[in-house]
C-alpha cells in the first residue's frame, strides 16, 4: 500500500521534525510512505473572509494538483468523522480487504481546506472538534499511522 500525506506548510521546529522523522521510519518499514509539503500562502493580518477564501482556493489547487489519480482521499477537517485508534485500525483493515492500495491524507494550512479539497474526500477525518496547528496535526496523524 502507498500512503501519502499532502501538507500545506513546512515544519520549522526541530523537535517536531525529529518526531515526524522517527515515526516516518516506523511507517516505511511497512508501507510506501511519502510526505508532500506544499507552500502556504501568506495571510495578511486582519484578512477579510474574501481574502481567506482566495488563499484557501490557491492552496487547495496546489493540493488537488498533487492527488494521484484513483487515490482514496482523506482530508483532515473539523467537520469530519472522529475515530478512536481502535476504530481507525478497523477501518484500515477494511480498506486492506477491499484492496485500496493508494491512500492520500490531506492537511491544510492555517486557514483549513478549500471546499473543493474537502469534497474530494472519500472519508473526512477529524481528530477533535478543537482546532490544532497544522504542524501538530501532521505529527498526530503520523503517530497514529505508525501503529497500523
Amino acid at each position: 500500500m502507498k500512503i501519502q500525506m499532502i501538507c500545506v506548510g513546512k515544519i520549522k521546529e526541530a523537535y517536531l521534525r525529529e518526531l515526524i522523522d522517527h515515526y516516518t521510519k516506523i511507517i516505511r518499514k511497512k508501507y510506501d510512505f511519502e510526505i508532500i509539503e506544499l507552500p502556504d500562502e501568506k495571510t495578511p493580518d486582519n484578512a477579510s473572509e474574501k481574502e481567506e477564501a482566495k488563499i484557501k482556493e490557491i492552496e487547495g489547487q496546489r493540493i488537488l494538483d498533487k492527488i494521484p489519480e484513483g487515490s482514496f482521499v482523506i482530508p483532515l477537517c473539523i467537520e469530519g468523522t472522529p475515530y478512536s485508534t481502535e476504530q481507525f485500525q478497523k477501518k484500515w483493515n477494511q480498506w486492506n480487504k477491499e484492496s485500496i492500495n493508494n491512500i492520500t491524507f490531506i492537511i491544510g494550512g492555517s486557514l483549513g481546506l478549500s471546499p473543493k479539497v474537502i469534497s474530494k474526500g472519500k472519508l473526512k477525518l477529524s481528530f477533535s472538534k478543537m482546532t490544532f496547528p497544522h504542524q501538530l496535526m501532521r505529527l498526530i496523524l503520523i503517530e497514529q499511522l505508525s501503529y497500523l
